[in-house]
């Protein structure tokens, strides 16, 4: 696995099948991240915003929206992956696989799956695997997200 430099990011000519990355940097969830968007979009699940219904339950505090997870977890590996993206196009298989708490720090890592010349002479397609792992490095995202990335040079 390389590690990844988050310098002027890749265009498409630069992905290759089958590379896997590990992003500069991590992130801690805080307060704002966490709540922010629940209410924005009027998630009314308790557990991402009432501390008091959550103790004793089987997380033992508020946990972290998914969409805000997988958000954070994308927008860590975003400098390498889609710097020069002229469109998203896809998000698919979305998992979240361990609980997010306020005050955890996640990190990202990204693998290319697929590359597609396609028909559109500025871009092309890349599919990419991105998961996110917590600071104890427990897996608690992963999801496949397709991008149009730009051409070094346009034929």
């Amino acid at each position: 696995m390389r590690r990844a430099t988050s310098d002027s990011g890749r265009y498409f000519e630069d992905f290759a099948v089958g590379d896997k990355y590990r992003h500069a940097r991590g992130t801690t969830v805080g307060e704002v991240e966490g709540q922010l968007l629940t209410k924005l979009v009027m998630n009314t699940a308790q557990a991402h915003f009432n501390e008091h219904a959550m103790q004793g339950g089987p997380f033992g505090q508020r946990i972290v929206f998914g969409l805000v997870t997988a958000s954070i977890v994308i927008g860590l590996a975003t400098q390498d992956t889609a710097e020069h993206a002229v469109a998203e196009v896809g998000l698919d298989k979305l998992r979240f696989t361990s609980p997010v708490h306020h005050g955890d720090t996640l990190y990202a890592y990204t693998e290319v799956l697929a590359k597609d010349d396609s028909d559109r002479p500025d871009a092309g397609l890349v599919r990419f695997k991105h998961w996110g792992t917590n600071q104890d490095g427990t897996l608690v995202f992963e999801g496949e997200r397709t991008v149009w990335i730009k051409r070094r040079k346009a034929p």
